[in-house]
């Protein structure tokens, strides 16, 4: 069996031989352990391994995890739907928050982010493929919501995340993260992070201009849905 050790090598050599294709610095490029329904162990096991960020997307699992694991200077980026009466526990235990799709949201994170913390990064989660079982503000109304975001004390705005519908098809990939991009560079703002890529699709989303890409089974393996 492969290690998580092992598999985030392969990882990294998918990710500098995507980024040698389309012409850009590796360095631009973070990968995101998307650690979901996986236990702290393997966790210590990527850190140990060089992995700094990690993805939740339960909260109350991710608190649990976070508590085994205060020990470890971890970077904690919230990539799930967001409900209201959860947004003060991410407001006070997350440093990046990367599916904001209504500004209700990001009003509350703004108001319960505690002062003694740095701001809370966020990005805007677009739902660029119009999939109705998806979160994400439509891209019609990403321009409004993301001028409001970035008025938001306690905020930094840093850009947009997206899921678009599994494909195979290469030129597919490539259209929808070309499209979120676009998205992103028609927004009078300083953003710098394009948050799209999994495990199955990440060359493409490199190629297309993501600074992170967030991967889960190809450094953990299937998930177990039945312990989250």
């Amino acid at each position: 069996m492969s290690t998580i050790a092992d598999n985030i090598l392969q990882v990294s050599s998918r990710i500098q031989a995507a980024a040698k294709a389309a012409h850009r610095d590796e360095n631009s490029i973070h990968l995101l352990a998307v650690s979901k329904t996986k236990p702290a162990q393997a966790l210590r096991e990527a850190y140990a391994a060089g992995l700094r960020d990690f993805g939740e997307n339960y909260l109350q699992e991710a608190l649990g995890k976070q508590l085994e694991l205060a020990d470890l200077p971890l970077i904690w980026h919230f990539i799930g739907p967001i409900q209201s009466n959860k947004t003060r526990a991410i407001a006070e235990h997350f440093d990046w928050v990367h599916s904001v799709d209504r500004l209700k949201i990001a009003q509350r994170l703004s108001e319960q982010r505690p002062t003694t913390l740095g701001p809370l990064n966020i990005c805007i989660q677009v739902n660029v493929s119009g999939e109705a079982s998806k979160s994400g503000c439509t891209p019609a109304d990403l321009p409004a919501l993301a001028a409001a975001i970035s008025a938001l004390p306690r905020l930094k705005l840093r850009g947009l995340m997206a899921i678009p519908e599994p494909t195979d098809g290469r030129a597919e990939q490539d259209a929808a993260f070309a499209t979120v991009q676009q998205l992103q560079a028609s927004l009078d703002l300083p953003l710098d992070t394009l948050s799209m890529g999994m495990s199955h699709d990440l060359e493409s989303a490199i190629a297309q201009g993501a600074t992170w890409v967030r991967i889960g089974t190809a450094l953990f393996g299937a998930r177990d849905y039945s312990q989250s």
